[in-house]
C-alpha cells in the first residue's frame, strides 16, 4: 500500500494545507479517505481528476466532507465525455442527503446520486476494491467512524475524529501505521468525546502497539510542535507530524 497525504489541516484550511484527505493506493486502486476544504485542488497534485475507485468520509463534518461537493460538479458537468459513472463512496447515514443540502442548487434531489453510488458505513468488515476494511464507530458529536485498511498483510489504520475509546485501541491493534488526529493541545483543551490531544494519540498507539503514529487533523491555531512532543513522551514507537503531499509504503 502507498498512503499520500493530501491534505491534514483540522477544523479549517491552513496557508499549508488543505483539511483532512489521504489517498491510499495498492494494485492500481486509489481510495480516498476524506474529501475535506481544499483537497480537491490538492488532490489533482497527485492523480487525475477522474482516478479515484472509491471515497471513504469518516463523518460528515464539513472539513471531511465538504469538497464532495465540488467533486460533484466535477463528475456531473464533466466536459469532455460527458457524465462520469457512479463511483462508490462510503459513509455514515445520511451521506446522500448531507451532501445535496450543502449543494442547495443541486440539479434534483437524487442528481448526486447519479454520479456517487452512495453506501451506508456501519461497524463492519468489507471489501473496497482490493482492499479488506474494517470499520468502528468512534466518540464524536456526530456519528464517526475508523478504519483499518488491510493489504497483502499490512495495514493501515485511520482514526477520523475521535476522543479517547476502546474502539480505536482495538481497531489500530498492532496495525503498521496509525493515522491518528491530535487535534487538542494536552492541558488546554479537555472537552470529552470530540477529539484527542497528542498525548492521547501517544497514549493510543501504545495501547494498540501501533507501528508508525502519524499525527494528523492538528487545527492552525495548535503548534503542531507541542503535539509532536507530547505524543513521543506517550508513546516509544516512531512519531511523525503528517505533511501535505509525504507519501509512506507499507
Amino acid at each position: 500500500m502507498k498512503l499520500t497525504v493530501v491534505g491534514s489541516s483540522g477544523s479549517f484550511p491552513s496557508a499549508e494545507s488543505a483539511c483532512s484527505s489521504y489517498l491510499v493506493e495498492a494494485d492500481g486502486f486509489r481510495l480516498l479517505l476524506d474529501m475535506g476544504n481544499g483537497a480537491l485542488g490538492e488532490l489533482q497534485r497527485h492523480i487525475g481528476l477522474y482516478d479515484l475507485d472509491a471515497i471513504f468520509l469518516s463523518h460528515l463534518h464539513a472539513d471531511h466532507c465538504i469538497d464532495m461537493c465540488a467533486y460533484f460538479v466535477a463528475r456531473y458537468y464533466r466536459h469532455d465525455g460527458g457524465r462520469c459513472a457512479p463511483i462508490p463512496v462510503y459513509g455514515p447515514e445520511g451521506t446522500e442527503h448531507r451532501l445535496t443540502t450543502a449543494y442547495a442548487d443541486t440539479p434534483s434531489a437524487s442528481s448526486m446520486s447519479e454520479v456517487f453510488d452512495f453506501h451506508t458505513v456501519k461497524p463492519s468488515t468489507f471489501e473496497i476494491g482490493p482492499f479488506t476494511v474494517h470499520t468502528e464507530r468512534v466518540r464524536h458529536p456526530v456519528e464517526a467512524y475508523a478504519i483499518r485498511i488491510e493489504h497483502e498483510g499490512k495495514s493501515l489504520t485511520y482514526s477520523g475524529d475521535t476522543g479517547v475509546c476502546d474502539a480505536l485501541d482495538e481497531l489500530a491493534r498492532d496495525t503498521d501505521l496509525f493515522l491518528c488526529e491530535a487535534a487538542f493541545t494536552h492541558g488546554k483543551e479537555n472537552i470529552p468525546d470530540l477529539h484527542l490531544n497528542g498525548r492521547e494519540a501517544g497514549e493510543t498507539a501504545t495501547r494498540a502497539n501501533a507501528g508508525l503514529l502519524l499525527l494528523t487533523h492538528i487545527p492552525p491555531w495548535t503548534d503542531p510542535q507541542v503535539n509532536l512532543a507530547d505524543a513521543r513522551a506517550a508513546y516509544p514507537g516512531p512519531v511523525e507530524l503528517a505533511v501535505p503531499r509525504m507519501t509512506y509504503e507499507l
